[in-house]
């Protein structure tokens, strides 16, 4: 067996920029609540990060920062894509520990699919008992 001598080097991940943070940080730490009351219900279940250039892979990182033993934390991820489609590469419902993280991936890149967006989503209306539920998330994308 021939070796070219040359070592596969691991991927460089970058920290993308979450959409309406501040610029200082990309983690965003929230804190789960109920829909806003009339005229439009909206949560804040929601998070977008940015995909500012070509990655070959993503990666996405949670952490809680309260728990409840007897609650479970619905969480989602979407590699959402310039032509308005997206794709869910998380779907799983936890329990964690205070302070223990998870990372999910790496998911690659769609071939023919340009990425504009990654969304993490915690929380949902079927699972009131996580209301008040505190977590931090951040994705990167890798080369």
């Amino acid at each position: 067996m021939i070796s070219s001598g040359v070592a596969n080097a691991a991927p460089t991940c970058t920290f993308l920029q979450p959409i309406g943070g501040d610029g200082n940080s990309p983690i965003v730490t929230k804190k789960l609540s109920r829909a806003k009351v009339m005229p439009f219900a909206k949560t804040n279940w929601n998070t977008d990060f940015t995909v500012n250039q070509p990655y070959t892979s993503f990666k996405f990182f949670f952490t809680a920062d309260t728990s409840d033993a007897k609650a479970k934390y619905p969480v989602e991820g979407f590699m959402k894509f310039s032509d308005g489609t997206s794709l869910q590469v998380i779907n799983e419902n936890m329990s964690p520990p205070i302070g223990s993280g998870r990372m999910f991936g790496p998911f690659a890149a769609v071939p023919g699919k340009q990425a504009s967006q990654m969304n993490f989503k915690v929380g949902d209306s079927s699972n009131p008992a996580a209301i008040g539920f505190s977590y931090r998330i951040s994705v990167q994308g890798c080369r």
